[in-house]
């Protein structure tokens, strides 16, 4: 046995507070005297009506302290017992093995969720803070969107993966002679022209066991919405509409879910470590054979056995959120194929990875298909890792699958991987001339013996670095060799760093979308307009000031000069640098976005996309806005980590279009990949390994097309929508249309009743003070008892109730991730002046999600607070209660149309809602607080209205004017100033009905859409 002494010291805390906050009372509300030594001879001061009974302060006396501390020993060491309890009992894994099977499962996985997201919260918002600082952003409230963006995001993909490990599902048997058999199959989202709405199969379409089939295509062609289609994500979790006959392991596709045939179809999803639900590789790999109840014995045998096929048995022991992107990618497919699957699908296993990783996992790939004869299909950019081992191919062109043979694809692959970045068509026309990029011209950034540790291991060990303007430099290596590290530490020097630059340094980050903080488009490019303007007039004083006092550092002085941050050269450079530089300072972000994408500023496809929701952009265009959102303040150096990652030729055309237009107007560019074919855009190639940081060939070695209209090519239109800019991507929310609700059914009676009678007792087990009078006087001692009791007993039949809700493994991801969310943020505010910022995230998500969503968050969010900090006790299920209360009334709120109206409604609910909490939980605890002997004790004896008059009096003393009235105003500037865009992030990840157009014979694809567009 384990003993925590974490939750013991805060029960002794706790313990040792309300000793002391019973002689507090007993002092000021004339509890404290007696026939011992006066201590304090203070004055009684008798209360006007209604509260005459009230007497406050009096002489203190040494046995009025001595009974005050002495009646407060009871509830003291219940606390220490408490304390004691949650030492010695992990209660974490108390949920984990209450969510395997029992009536509380649902709520209790959704839990064990939770506690294995709580990490991720903290790595989370020190990524989106370091985003918002590198746009030179304050921190604040502006972090909680894209942090919470980041969450929900991460929901969806352990939704995904809970659907297809098997949660709640039937465990169906499949055919292991027939993996996927289509026929006249036609796939997509809303309705309308075959092109736009989705993709479509061959009429008659088979795959076998024991083949390895390859799908290609351009960025947004549908080659995820083909995976998620033969799994079952794209009808049963997307919303999406599926026609034809699409048959998998014998099993009707639109009528059978994923998790019924969890066992027969294994599914690895992009960026596999934002879909790990557990804390632990061993777990994770396990996790299938868990929610079906194997036994443990059998359940570490069969991961043992899948770990040493995959190669990973020494990763077993790890933390999943510490793994390699290549790591993550095996554990993934080991997680996948646990249950020995018919099917296995796997959608870019190869875009996170170096040269050498993807050689293992395609060489994985192919075993597991020829010898251990599974169906295996693959949607992938990078082909010719793949082509080798691959018996098939489909390409999807233009919404059509098309089967190629698969000699033909290596050959186009290799002629493909060394074409040089097209400009996007119209950008190199308005493109000034090529500045000339002379080896001698003074750098634009200096950088000597940077060192990053990370956690006591080297990232990066004395790397100098030289960056020219103009010049595009690649950092290339494998995984974990320490690109990304030395990227940040350029950007934003450590103190005592030697990094002398010219101008700002931006960089864009791996993880660009964490840059991006509202939920327009037009509105993230306007705040990098103001954000520029402020900076410039900032500059612009500083630069008046330098010239006045002669302030100008000669360049030999401060390369020699060594400083502790990043210092500003004196102006150099060719006299064309400026004047492109001058040019490109009037563009506007918007405009600079659509010239990257080869746009009319003032067309209608820019219009569009500036309306859209920046994460609803595709791939290649969030990196392109990302470039546009940095390059507002005009750096004289840009720093691009990965920046064509699972991006296809033509994305990646236009990603280094946007680059080497910066390097024409006289930007020093660093791109950091491990992509074998970034050296053919770049002047040099700098290589790091281990975190050494060696130079690979002198610039000549790798030539870049210069700037010229005749030596680029337009990209291809294979990728572009009709409007020219790359295509969105299939399975964005934005190309969605949100199918009509069927009318809600109504709910069993009985689970109502339980539901409606456990309420009411909770709400006894509050207001027992004011009913007790109603119960005989003999029985006067046992009220407080059993309302204790009750209120725990409330709590389990209210969750059991609701369990059946979170069944779905969508809700139930976002009722684990969103009660982390909760957890954290009540550990973070709890006893600050009575600060709940929590009541924010309640308000917004029960009214996102409806009552119960909110009641089951409100509780859950309590239930794990309390776990994380070990202060489990009497209180518990009544903040539970009163947070789940919350949480339910603003989903019982009535629907406005207006965004300002719903913000404003919800603000006074806020209100109201801060101050009834606040008079709940002072009534139930008062008695308890006070105690005896004082003029505002709880007096079972006396009339109704003296008791009422005594707690109004207590609260209003203790907590109405003070902590509810803070909590009130906190919660009211959090919804005004949040409110809105997280709602819409709220509603963006609510799970949508899905519309499925099914019949006995296959339909055309137009009818197929057609009718799709009338359900619609």
């Amino acid at each position: 046995m384990i003993v925590r002494p974490g939750p013991l010291r805060a029960a002794a805390m706790l313990a040792a507070g309300f000793v002391a906050a019973r002689v507090v009372y007993r002092i000021l509300f004339h509890g404290a005297d007696g026939a011992g030594t006066v201590l304090l001879p203070l004055p009684e001061v008798r209360l006007a009506p209604p509260f005459a009974h009230v007497v406050l302060l009096g002489p203190v006396t040494t046995d009025g302290l001595v009974d005050a501390a002495a009646s407060a020993l009871p509830i003291a060491l219940a606390i220490l017992a408490f304390g004691v309890l949650n030492s010695l009992v992990d209660l974490h894994r108390v949920f984990a093995r209450a969510s395997r099977r029992g009536p509380l499962r649902g709520v209790a996985r959704a839990l064990a969720i939770a506690w294995a997201t709580l990490p991720s919260l903290a790595d989370g918002a020190r990524a989106v803070r370091f985003a918002q600082r590198l746009r030179g952003e304050r921190g604040g409230v502006r972090l909680l969107l894209p942090l919470l963006q980041r969450t929900l995001e991460r929901a969806g993909h352990v939704a995904a993966a809970l659907e297809l490990r098997g949660f709640a599902g039937r465990g169906l048997d499949g055919d292991c002679l027939a993996p996927v058999e289509a026929r006249d199959v036609a796939a997509g989202f809303g309705g309308g022209d075959a092109a736009a709405a989705g993709i479509r199969l061959p009429s008659a379409l088979t795959l076998e066991a024991g083949t390895l089939t390859l799908v290609s295509g351009a960025t947004g062609s549908g080659k995820s919405t083909l995976l998620r289609a033969i799994a079952g994500l794209h009808t049963h979790t997307d919303g999406g509409w599926l026609a034809g006959t699409l048959r998998v392991v014998g099993h009707d596709r639109a009528a059978v879910p994923p998790r019924d045939l969890a066992q027969r179809v294994g599914v690895v999803l992009q960026h596999p470590r934002e879909a790990f639900a557990t804390e632990r590789v061993r777990d994770e790999i396990g996790l299938a054979l868990e929610l079906r109840g194997v036994a443990r014995v059998i359940v570490d045998a069969r991961v043992a056995e899948v770990a040493d096929r995959i190669g990973i048995r020494r990763l077993l022991d790890r933390p999943t959120r510490g793994l390699s992107a290549g790591e993550a990618t095996l554990v993934a497919i080991a997680a996948a194929i646990v249950e020995h699957p018919i099917l296995l699908l796997v959608d870019e296993p190869l875009a996170d990875l170096d040269a050498d990783a993807r050689v293992r996992v395609a060489r994985l790939l192919g075993s597991l298909a020829h010898e251990a004869s599974m169906c295996v299909v693959v949607a992938e950019h990078r082909v010719a890792a793949l082509a080798a081992v691959a018996d098939d191919v489909l390409r999807i062109e233009d919404g059509t699958v098309h089967p190629v043979p698969a000699a033909e694809v290596a050959p186009q692959v290799a002629d493909r991987s060394t074409e040089v970045a097209p400009r996007v068509a119209g950008r190199a026309t308005e493109a000034a001339p090529r500045v000339s990029r002379d080896a001698r011209a003074e750098p634009v950034l200096c950088a000597r013996g940077i060192t990053v540790t990370h956690r006591g291991t080297v990232a990066v060990a004395g790397a100098d670095v030289d960056l020219r303007p103009g010049e595009i430099v690649a950092l290339t290596g494998p995984n974990g060799a320490g690109k990304s590290s030395l990227l940040a530490a350029l950007a934003l020097p450590a103190r005592g760093s030697d990094v002398v630059a010219e101008g700002r340094v931006a960089l864009v980050p791996d993880a660009s979308d964490d840059l991006f903080v509202y939920d327009t488009v037009a509105a993230e490019c306007a705040r990098a307009d103001r954000h520029r303007s402020t900076r410039h007039a900032s500059s612009r004083r500083r630069s008046l000031s330098d010239s006045g006092t002669g302030l100008r550092r000669p360049a030999a002085a401060a390369e020699s000069h060594g400083a502790s941050e990043v210092r500003t050269l004196s102006e150099r450079g060719t006299s064309e640098t400026k004047r492109n530089r001058g040019t490109r300072e009037h563009l506007g972000t918007a405009a600079r976005f659509a010239g990257f994408l080869g746009l009319d500023p003032d067309g209608p496809e820019v219009a569009e996309r500036l309306a859209r929701h920046p994460l609803d952009l595709s791939a290649g265009e969030r990196r392109c806005l990302a470039l546009a959102v940095q390059l507002a303040t005009h750096p004289r150096v840009m720093l691009v980590d990965e920046p064509t990652r699972g991006l296809d030729p033509a994305a990646r055309a236009v990603v280094w279009a946007a680059l080497m237009s910066l390097a024409d107007d006289g930007t020093a560019v660093l791109v950091a990949s491990h992509e074998p074919e970034v050296a053919a855009h770049a002047d040099s190639v700098l290589v790091m390994r281990d975190g050494v940081l060696t130079a690979a060939a002198p610039a000549s070695a790798h030539p870049r097309v210069q700037g010229n209209q005749e030596n680029r090519t337009p990209p291809s239109r294979e990728a572009r929508n009709p409007a020219g800019a790359l295509a969105p991507t299939s399975g964005s929310p934005e190309f969605r249309t949100r199918p009509a609700r069927p009318p809600a059914s109504r709910p069993p009676l009985l689970p109502v009743a339980a539901l409606v009678a456990a309420n009411l007792v909770a709400l006894g087990a509050f207001c027992w003070p004011l009913v007790a009078t109603a119960v005989p006087s003999q029985a006067y001692a046992a009220v407080p008892i059993a309302a204790l009791a009750l209120a725990p007993l409330a709590v389990l039949v209210v969750i059991a109730t609701l369990d059946g809700t979170v069944r779905s493994a969508h809700m139930l991801a976002l009722l684990g991730t969103l009660a982390a969310i909760g957890a954290a943020v009540r550990i973070a505010s709890t006893g600050v002046g009575g600060v709940e910022a929590v009541f924010v995230l309640l308000i917004l998500a029960g009214r996102a999600f409806g009552a119960r969503f909110g009641m089951l968050l409100g509780m859950a969010s309590i239930a794990l607070s309390t776990l994380v900090t070990g202060t489990f006790g009497p209180w518990t299920p009544f903040q539970m209660f009163a947070c789940a209360w919350v949480g339910a009334g603003a989903g019982l709120l009535p629907r406005l149309r207006s965004r300002a109206g719903e913000i404003a409604m919800l603000a006074v609910y806020g209100i109201v809602a801060s101050y009834v909490f606040g008079l709940l939980m002072n009534l139930w605890y008062w008695p308890f607080a006070v105690g005896y002997g004082t003029g505002i004790s709880y007096d079972g004896s006396a009339p109704l209205a003296v008791n009422l008059s005594s707690f109004l009096l207590y609260s209003l003393v203790t907590s109405t004017l003070s902590w509810d009235t803070l909590r009130a105003v906190t919660t009211v500037i959090g919804l005004v100033v949040v409110g809105r865009p997280v709602l819409a992030a709220l509603r963006r990840t609510k799970p949508l009905q899905p519309v499925r157009v099914l019949g006995s014979a296959p339909q055309s694809f137009s009818a197929a859409a057609a009718a799709a567009d009338r359900r619609t």
